[in-house]
């Protein structure tokens, strides 16, 4: 996180809007993703809205059988206190690979300026 901290103090007011927006924009919504849990959690809804598709149809398929389901049901559980920090992570990251290109974008400028 400080990584994207020391990046962010060299932007200008106008870079963090849009590095705002964009983040909005392309992040994930962390109550989103906790309404897929709870009411698609069974079957993986959750997961591929975090993108982890490998993960979200083995949920799909193992719902289907009855051992299945438990096994499902306890992987839901813990799911509830990791989609907290898997939302986080994907938008630093979003925010780092966003902050790199403002960054690129304008030292390109300043190059071209000179």
């Amino acid at each position: 996180m400080s990584y994207n901290i020391g990046l962010k103090s060299q932007l200008d007011a106008r870079e963090l809007l849009i590095l705002e927006q964009e983040v909005r924009n392309q992040g994930k919504n962390m109550v989103v993703a906790y309404i897929l849990w709870y009411f698609l959690g069974m079957f993986g809804g959750h997961r591929f809205y975090m993108k982890k598709t490998g993960s979200a149809v083995a949920q799909l398929i193992l719902t289907i059988t009855l051992i299945g389901s438990i096994i499902t049901f306890i992987w839901w559980l813990i799911d509830a206190f990791l989609l907290h920090t898997w939302v986080k992570d994907h938008n630093r990251d979003v925010e780092g690979y966003l902050l790199n290109q403002l960054l690129s974008q304008r030292h390109f400028e300043n190059a071209m300026n000179r």
